[in-house]
């Protein structure tokens, strides 16, 4: 996630089983099938010229509700179609995008930008400092057709304003420092969209957004598929890409295929040119006959975030007991068939780079230490079903969770944690919601659930903004599901935020993520990854590593010799 501004002090430029049994049958038919033979697994480009043409075709696995937002399956279409105003290396360096260079004062509270001359949106509106301006002051706005879910959030405390002070000269304000500034406005959620079109209204914009990037929102069949045909005019590529110019392809048709079994059926038949989320029946064959790509992404992992408002998770023992009740590596491996890492570390991803890793193993399984710890908060009673109850109540959990969030063979996962849980005297029952009504809220109530299963992607620790802010003026921080409120923890965070001494922050982000695996309000279950396999004559199609790993069909193009 992403924001922030900008003077001078320097310069910065650079550039379950039954429905396993079943695919599994089905997959053995289309292996048979298939006439394709292994391939290398990078996606390496060949010297000399470059195939021109073609329409890469896409198979997706969610469609989301508009075509731009905070919901990362809505970055993964707006990286097509407009740019950010900088880019984020592998390495983590931020370089450059519609800005060419910018400055950071010495009180590191204003950024000034120089933007990249003669780029225009798609439908004719120019590119420069207004734009841009126009665009990050309404993502700070009250105005439900322009504010950001992401940027609001990230930069709400900090910012003061964007203005051009020149055409091609934007300067940004901050409130107070914001080391992350940068990294949130190189995530995809944060392209810049043309004001012209922004006054059309949500609706419309939500259908046919306007960016400047190397492709165009054609058109949305709903339940199908986008559209998307080459931008002839661009020029503006980020420092990251393989080539500048147009794109090599004509378009991309971007399926929607929910269906893992015929997602990657489509890909060994020829249906189709790439696909996301390799299912984990087939990841073993995807390795062996098509280049296969993966990004495990920053932020958050996949986690069990529990309700501490109210009992039971309000006593942090009955939070570690349930944490050591269930053996959530042995769900993880066995649900995904290896294909999937399991992360014990709740608070960080591994691929942060201020990541913990002698945290990677909390709360490994040990049933004795969960009881024990039960029978100490007070949990001593069973009743007739062997679940443990205090005052008269029983120890159930629910746990809200919905497809927006898991892939499939994670509802496996879950279902070996609600039987192993039992062992301790919990009774676990699981609320599967799809993603309409998750995202309305249902399930998500105060007196819905105790635990969401959820994650929240992002470079970085700057992701503990978004889950750990505390309440405000006594409205909830929505984006907190366990209701965990510290001041240490904030204090410790917003200290991190302002730090611009990488060790520094990096140790103050550290002591954060410490605090909150001790405390346990979240669990962790898996890393977060994005897979995609292609077929081998299309070169060069690449994940965003130094964002949360969108795929790039920019540089992207056919083989002449397959």
């Amino acid at each position: 996630m992403h924001l922030s501004d900008a003077r001078s002090a320097r310069r910065c430029t650079g550039k379950s089983n039954r429905q396993a049994t079943t695919v599994a049958a089905t997959l053995v038919v289309l292996l048979s099938l298939s006439q394709l033979s292994p391939s290398v697994h990078a996606q390496e480009g060949e010297a000399g010229s470059v195939k021109r043409g073609g329409v890469i075709r896409y198979g997706h696995f969610q469609e989301p509700a508009c075509l731009f937002g905070g919901w990362v399956q809505q970055w993964y279409l707006q990286r097509q179609y407009s740019d950010n105003l900088v880019a984020r290396s592998e390495g983590g360096q931020i370089v450059p995008w519609l800005a060419e260079s910018w400055t950071i004062s010495d009180d590191k509270k204003v950024y000034t930008f120089e933007i990249k001359p003669n780029v225009k949106f798609t439908d004719g509106t120019a590119l420069d400092a207004q734009a841009i301006a126009d665009n990050i002051n309404g993502w700070l706005s009250n105005d439900p057709d322009l504010r950001n879910p992401t940027a609001a959030p990230y930069l709400g405390d900090s910012f003061e304003s964007a203005r051009a002070i020149a055409p091609l000269r934007l300067q940004v304000k901050l409130k107070v420092p914001f080391q992350p500034l940068l990294n949130v406005f190189a995530q995809s959620s944060q392209g810049i969209l043309s004001p012209s079109a922004l006054k059309r209204g949500l609706a419309v914009n939500c259908e046919n957004p306007v960016g400047s990037g190397p492709f165009i929102v054609d058109k949305w069949r709903h339940g199908r598929e986008v559209t998307f045909r080459r931008n002839p005019d661009y020029n503006s590529a980020p420092a990251t890409a393989k080539h500048q110019g147009p794109a090599y392809v004509e378009g991309i048709s971007w399926k929607f295929l929910p269906d893992q079994t015929v997602r990657y059926g489509s890909l060994i038949t020829g249906e189709t040119d790439a696909i996301y989320d390799v299912p984990a029946i087939a990841w073993k064959d995807a390795n062996s006959r098509f280049p296969v790509l993966r990004h495990v992404t920053g932020g958050t992992p996949l986690r069990l975030a529990l309700y501490t408002a109210r009992p039971p998770f309000d006593d942090v023992l009955v939070r570690k007991a349930f944490a050591y009740s269930t053996d959530r590596k042995a769900a993880v491996d066995t649900s995904f068939l290896g294909s999937l890492p399991f992360e014990g570390n709740g608070a960080l991803s591994q691929s942060s780079p201020e990541y913990l890793r002698e945290l990677g193993q909390s709360y490994a399984y040990d049933i004795r230490k969960a009881n024990q710890l039960l029978d100490q908060a007070g949990w001593t009673e069973h009743n007739l079903n062997g679940v443990r109850v205090k005052n008269g109540n029983p120890l159930i959990v629910r746990i809200s969770y919905s497809y927006a969030f898991l892939k499939p063979d994670g509802e496996q996962a879950l279902q070996v944690i609600q039987q192993q849980a039992r062992a301790a005297g919990f009774d676990v029952r699981l609320q599967p919601t799809n993603p309409a009504d998750f995202f309305a809220g249902k399930n998500l109530g105060p007196n819905d659930y105790e635990i969401v299963l959820l994650y929240w992607v992002a470079p970085g620790a700057e992701i503990f903004r978004i889950s750990w802010k505390p309440d405000q003026n006594g409205e909830p921080n929505r984006f907190n599901p366990s209701r965990f409120q510290d001041p240490t923890l904030w204090e410790l965070i917003q200290k991190a935020e302002q730090d611009f001494n990488s060790a520094e922050r990096t140790g103050l982000y550290q002591q954060a993520e410490r605090k909150i695996v001790d405390e346990a309000p979240v669990i962790g279950l898996t890393v977060l990854d994005v897979t995609l396999a292609t077929t081998p004559r299309l070169k060069d199609v690449w994940l965003d590593h130094g964002s949360v790993g969108e795929p790039v069909f920019y540089d992207a193009h056919f083989d002449e010799k397959k």
